[in-house]
């Protein structure tokens, strides 16, 4: 079949197929607004994954099934469709995809675990964006205003309840050290920590031994800074190194 151009302007470029252009361009900057929206929070919090992932992640999955519901339209609407497309499995190919998104932003470094808030957050924006893609644009506006109110909200509130603090820490020690488990935790009582004898890991070689082990305040009101407490610990003897890093997991 022989197409002339006047033919394909008004089967690609007539009044219908502007109505759905602009009906999905909105989807489109509907859901980077919104992704971006909720993106401001973790670049706010100095997260790696800011405005301009998010919203692109809202964009596309709003594209991505905006698309599905004019399949009529493909190919100029000249195009047979034997079965019409599931859209639950777009949806599911969406979300799996922006799954593995999240998980290259969950870093662990030691025993900290960071990013699980961004990777969730970020499958959100796509969950916002198939909300846009289908026409329910108030559940996708609540849903975004619901992430961030939770998300700013929450993180308060943790910061006022009552949690445990845990530092992993690395000694090397002199190699005529005295130290046992039971000195180690003698040390630590006074500054109420609490040694966990089972995560001690010794490494020992001829310019030292090297102690390995986990702490824990109960009450993180008491605890003092984690400054005061390297200085008081490098002030024992035998200590030539000393690392502390916070344990998150």
């Amino acid at each position: 079949m022989i197409y002339t151009w006047q033919d394909l302007l008004a089967q690609y470029w007539g009044g219908a197929k502007w109505q759905i252009n602009l009906l999905v361009i909105a989807n489109l900057l509907g859901g980077l607004c919104l992704g971006s929206l909720l993106g401001y929070e973790r670049w706010y919090n100095g997260r790696a994954a800011g405005m301009r992932t998010y919203g692109l992640v809202c964009m596309a999955s709003a594209a991505a099934v905006s698309i599905i519901g004019y399949v009529g339209y493909w190919y100029g609407g000249d195009a047979p469709v034997a079965t019409p497309p599931d859209m639950t499995r777009v949806a599911q190919g969406v979300l799996t995809g922006i799954g593995f998104l999240g998980a290259g932003m969950i870093m662990k470094e030691g025993l900290s675990i960071s990013g699980l808030t961004s990777a969730a957050s970020v499958w959100m924006s796509s969950v916002i964006g198939i909300l846009i893609g289908v026409g329910f644009y108030g559940a996708a506006i609540a849903l975004t205003l619901l992430c961030m109110v939770f998300v700013t909200v929450v993180n308060r509130i943790e910061s006022i309840l009552p949690r445990r603090v845990s530092l992993f820490v690395n000694v090397k020690l002199s190699p005529e050290h005295n130290w046992t488990v039971e000195t180690l935790a003698g040390r630590l009582n006074p500054f109420g920590l609490r040694l966990h004898e089972e995560s001690i890991s010794i490494q020992a070689d001829a310019s030292g031994t090297r102690w390995s082990f986990m702490i824990s305040a109960q009450n993180r009101r008491t605890f003092i800074s984690v400054v005061d407490l390297a200085r008081d610990i490098m002030a024992a003897d035998h200590i030539l190194e000393l690392d502390l890093q916070p344990a998150r997991n």
